[in-house]
C-alpha cells in the first residue's frame, strides 16, 4: 500500500475547502443584497489601515488579488462612493485608497450575514481545536514571505 502523501492532500483540502466556503458565503451575502464579498474584503482591509488607508499594492497583497484586478475594483468602489482614491503627494506612480463613510456603513451592515456565513459554512464543521491548528499551520505558510502581522 502506498503511503499518503498528507502535504499534497492538505494542500488539495484547503483549496476545496476554500472554494466551497467562499461561494457559500457569497451567496448569502448577494442574497441579502449586501456588497460582494470582495467588496466587503477591501473594505475590511482599508478600515484596519485607518484614515491614511492603503496604497494600491498593499490593498492587493492583502485581498490576494492582482493590482489590475484590486485597481479596477477600487474604481468601482470610488464610483459606488465606499473609497475614496487619492494620489501620492510624494510619488505620482502611487495611488491611495481610504475607506470613506458610505463604505464604513456597507462595512457595518455586512459584517452580521458575513459573521454568520462564516461560522455557518466553516466554522461550524470544526472544533476549537481544530481551528487553532488550522489557524497556526496556515499562518506559518503566509507568514513565511511576510511582514504581515496577523496578531
Amino acid at each position: 500500500m502506498a503511503d499518503r502523501d498528507y502535504q499534497l492532500e492538505a494542500w488539495r483540502a484547503m483549496l476545496l475547502a476554500h472554494n466551497t466556503a467562499v461561494r457559500a458565503i457569497e451567496s448569502d451575502v448577494q442574497r441579502d443584497g449586501r456588497v460582494p464579498l470582495t467588496w466587503y474584503d477591501v473594505l475590511l482591509e482599508l478600515r484596519a489601515a485607518g484614515e491614511e488607508g492603503l496604497r494600491m499594492q498593499d490593498v492587493a497583497n492583502r485581498v490576494v488579488l492582482s493590482r489590475t484586478r484590486v485597481s479596477r475594483l477600487v474604481d468601482e468602489m470610488v464610483r459606488a462612493g465606499l473609497v475614496r482614491k487619492v494620489p501620492d503627494p510624494h510619488d505620482r506612480r502611487v495611488s491611495w485608497a481610504a475607506i470613506s463613510e458610505d463604505g464604513l456603513a456597507a462595512l457595518r451592515e455586512t459584517a452580521p450575514v458575513y459573521m454568520r456565513s462564516i461560522r455557518r459554512h466553516f466554522s461550524a464543521y470544526l472544533s476549537d481545536e481544530d481551528a487553532q491548528v488550522i489557524a497556526e499551520a496556515l499562518h506559518k505558510v503566509a507568514q513565511r514571505d511576510s511582514d504581515v502581522d496577523w496578531g
